[in-house]
């Protein structure tokens, strides 16, 4: 069965005021539009076009296990458009999240308190892919070489940076960033100022375009300790079409660009900066991994002709992209492996299920029930299918 689906952005004040209009054929909003939800995630389900005006929640409660459907959705599918800054932030590994639940729980703090840190008991690893140009994010923390040619390039003469500096050089790279991100969230580094007004200063580094993002950071959320925390992350830039996978424990930030985002179904953030929002630092560091290192890009695995899979190493999701440009002939037919959503961002492309079909605009989204098992896409365009993961669960 196909199930159109809808819904309205969300906005937050990091959001775009055209991205998402643009890619859906509308006028620049108003409002910044930060992310688009198709899922049934209590936070906005997506509403279930067929006249009822049920969410999403709604219908699988009422329609899904006839269809297949026993429980919850495992994924959330949004397409995300950064015009500023995100927050830094850290998601926990799933027993982490479920002693953090239960313990929160045991301690009555209310699930909506703004203190709150795990609101459910599940983690929250994700994958971005940019859509739309250049997608510009922070994630993991730098080669510890590389931070001390970063902090030996702005020259600043700082205790607490030098014993960052010399814990990278000769002790425990990990346990030396756990301490400068401890010292930086709560306001001990007194050469706080100092790295920023450095990264602010104009000159010639080969750092250059990292400082101008930082800068741009700095912008947003000035006097926010999370700004140098952000100094000692890696800096990508996703071409469009390639992949960022974050798994539990490492920090990561987006800055700006329009992507397609999917996650496993969790509110589990623990926030390490550039935010008005609660920062519990003991807590984030509990969950933090400070290893040094790049990051790697999430390659895709090419299944047939336009079909490519981004699967990372998690049971809750896995999202086909299927492009299919002019010239294209006959159809596309992919495996869906349990309840899918589909989601097109360019063209027009035509879901076709064993009893009807569906077609889809960008930025327009259906349901794809485990009883069809296998779709065929036809027309000229792209989209991507949200779908559960190959590998077993922990």
């Amino acid at each position: 069965m196909l199930v159109s689906l809808s819904n309205v952005p969300r906005s937050y004040d990091w959001g775009s005021r055209d991205a998402i209009s643009r890619l859906q054929g509308r006028p620049p909003s108003t409002m910044p539009e930060a992310e688009l939800w198709f899922g049934d995630h209590p936070g906005a389900p997506a509403t279930v076009e067929d006249g009822t005006g049920r969410t999403l929640d709604a219908w699988i409660a009422d329609e899904g296990e006839a269809r297949g459907i026993t429980g919850p959705l495992p994924f959330l599918l949004k397409l995300l458009a950064a015009d500023s800054p995100l927050s830094i932030q850290a998601h926990p590994t799933l027993d982490q999240a479920r002693v953090g639940y239960d313990r929160e729980e045991a301690s009555s703090v209310p699930r909506d308190a703004p203190h709150r840190n795990y609101r459910d008991a599940n983690h929250k690893p994700e994958v971005i892919v940019a859509i739309d140009g250049d997608f510009e994010a922070l994630a993991g923390f730098r080669p510890a070489d590389e931070i001390v040619e970063l902090l030996d390039d702005m020259g600043v003469d700082d205790p607490d940076v030098a014993r960052l500096r010399r814990g990278l050089r000769h002790d425990d790279a990990r346990s030396a960033i756990a301490s400068f991100v401890r010292a930086s969230l709560a306001g001990e580094v007194a050469g706080a100022a100092a790295l920023i007004a450095a990264v602010c200063s104009p000159g010639r580094s080969r750092f250059a375009d990292d400082f101008a993002a930082i800068r741009r950071v700095e912008k947003a959320y000035p006097g926010d300790p999370g700004v140098v925390v952000a100094l000692l992350m890696n800096r990508i830039v996703l071409a469009e079409g390639e992949a960022l996978f974050v798994p539990a424990g490492v920090p990561h930030a987006y800055l700006r660009g329009l992507g397609v985002e999917i996650m496993a179904a969790s509110d589990n953030v623990l926030r390490g900066g550039l935010t008005p929002k609660h920062v519990d630092v003991p807590e984030l560091l509990s969950v933090l991994d400070t290893r040094p290192g790049r990051v790697a890009l999430l390659a895709p695995e090419a299944v047939a002709p336009g079909v490519e899979i981004f699967a990372p190493p998690v049971s809750d999701f896995a999202l086909v992209r299927v492009r299919r440009p002019e010239g294209t002939e006959g159809e596309t037919s992919v495996e869906l492996l349990g309840a899918a959503i589909a989601l097109a961002t360019n063209g027009t492309s035509t879901i076709v299920g064993s009893a009807g079909a569906v077609t889809l605009a960008p930025g327009e989204a259906c349901l794809i029930t485990p009883d069809e098992g296998r779709v065929r896409i036809t027309g000229v365009g792209e989209v991507f299918l949200a779908r559960p993961g190959r590998f077993a669960p922990a």
